[in-house]
């Protein structure tokens, strides 16, 4: 096997994960017959948007072999999951499951953000 199909097939399996996890946490874990509270809810998310933004990095890199796409590659992956981390942190945030340091979460996610993507899309 070739290490770009490699690449390519364990970012679909990234992606497949990441977007359950994302999308419905307590779904994704009730295959494995786990149930989860709340915040488990909300931490499975976080995980969600972490393997988002690994899933396209995995792919974006198993595109090019420039060290310019990988590079490409990586600033892409970390604002794919700055903007899902951001959009968790809001909901987190609004939803009351913690105190109110969880919103040192949005500003940490709104930081890589706009970080990665400055870096990703400027000319």
């Amino acid at each position: 096997m070739k290490r770009s199909t490699f690449v390519l097939i364990a970012s679909i399996i990234g992606f497949i994960f990441g977007l359950g996890f994302l999308i419905s946490p307590n779904g994704a874990l009730s295959l494995y017959g786990v149930k989860m509270d709340p915040v488990g809810v909300f931490i499975g998310r976080y995980f969600g948007s972490a393997l988002l933004g690994v899933a396209v990095t995995w792919f974006l890199a198993s595109r090019t072999d420039t060290t310019e796409g990988l590079l490409k590659a990586g600033l892409f992956g970390g604002f794919v999951l700055g903007v899902t981390g951001l959009i968790v942190a809001i909901w987190d945030g609004i939803a009351g499951t913690a105190n109110s340091l969880v919103w040192i979460n949005t500003l940490i996610y709104a930081f890589l953000s706009i970080g990665f993507g400055y870096f990703y899309f400027k000319k």
